[in-house]
């Protein structure tokens, strides 16, 4: 058996995000630009390339490949793809087959997501507001999100709700929505604002709201319970004892949760970050593309993870950025 892959601080990786397209049908505030430059189609990874990079993260131990975009259910072909990385599920390599997406075609592609093994999915949605959610997508419209979220339950999909919390945006929302989760039966994250893309002219700062706060608030209404569970992510969770419901944190600002991150991210052109929040980067399309042979591709790999740090350096304190990373999230992955 292949050696797992394992950094230098002792972290075996066992979750790979994919980006499978820097494209979006919607362009949200904190993700993109509104006027994108996307990158040609030819500096993409073809389906096949994607197949074989992530079958290789699989033979050397991740467990748990999230897809992500952009928006991955624009890509063309998307349902290849993921036939093909079922095949590893099937196998019993990886346990889980899982996507990130803001809800837009879940009506068009909600049971062939549930043929192709995959049991649940993450929904991006700050606000239930139908002008709030124009505002912060500029181009999404909230109903057809809604729809696909109800098709993704009806095709037997857990859905978990993904919130940013933004302040003087969505704070008056905090309520509706937990209670609207509670009543849809979904499970629901809030993630802190982070400081990546064009912050000066998306006002940021101003939008930060710590997920200290946020917590408190609920606090004053609910009685909360910490619980140990840990999905391989970097959320931290709770109960709400008098829904039942279950709440999750991720707080790159407020609490660094560096210490036990197991993954790393994979871009549509295969650029593999080691981190979120740092710029190392390294070039798995060059080894991809010269030759069939994957050895050099493995090593590469390897290589890559024996740089990855212990975290990141994101810190809004003193009323300034730091940490900030100049490139959006959409390149990355969100």
């Amino acid at each position: 058996m292949n050696a797992p892959l394992i950094d230098p601080f002792a972290r075996t990786i066992r979750y790979l995000r994919v980006s499978v397209t820097d494209r979006c049908d919607f362009r949200c505030v904190y993700c993109m630009s509104e006027h994108m430059t996307f990158l040609p189609k030819a500096d993409l990874l073809t389906l096949e390339e994607l197949d074989r990079l992530c079958s290789a993260f699989v033979r050397l131990g991740v467990q748990k490949l999230r897809i992500t975009g952009g928006e991955p259910l624009v890509r063309k072909g998307i349902l290849t793809f993921l036939r093909a990385m079922s095949r590893h599920l099937g196998s019993g390599a990886l346990h889980e087959l899982t996507l990130t997406t803001n809800g837009s075609q879940l009506g068009r592609f909600a049971q062939d997501l549930a043929e192709c093994g995959v049991r649940r999915v993450n929904v991006s949605l700050d606000t239930l507001d139908p002008a709030k959610f124009a505002a912060i997508t500029r181009w999404g419209r909230l109903d057809q999100v809604l729809d696909g979220i109800t098709a993704a339950r009806d095709a037997g999909l857990r859905v978990k709700i993904n919130a940013v919390a933004l302040k003087g945006v969505n704070e008056d929302e905090l309520f509706p929505l937990v209670e609207w989760c509670g009543r849809e039966g979904h499970d629901l994250t809030f993630i802190e604002v982070m400081p990546m893309g064009d912050l000066g002219n998306e006002g940021r700062l101003e939008q930060y709201w710590p997920l200290s706060d946020l917590r408190a608030r609920l606090a004053a209404q609910y009685r909360i319970n910490d619980l140990d569970e840990r999905t391989g992510g970097p959320a931290r969770y709770v109960r709400l004892e008098e829904t039942g419901q279950k709440i999750g944190f991720i707080t790159p600002m407020t609490h660094n949760f560096c210490e036990s991150c197991n993954r790393v991210r994979l871009t549509c052109t295969g650029e593999l970050y080691m981190c979120l929040g740092q710029e190392d980067v390294a070039d798995l399309r060059a080894p991809l593309r010269g030759g069939v042979d994957d050895a050099p591709l493995e090593a590469a790999i390897r290589a890559a993870i024996a740089r990855k740090p212990k975290g990141h350096d994101f810190d809004y304190s003193r009323q300034r950025v730091a940490g900030r990373m100049t490139r959006h999230m959409s390149h990355t992955g969100g």
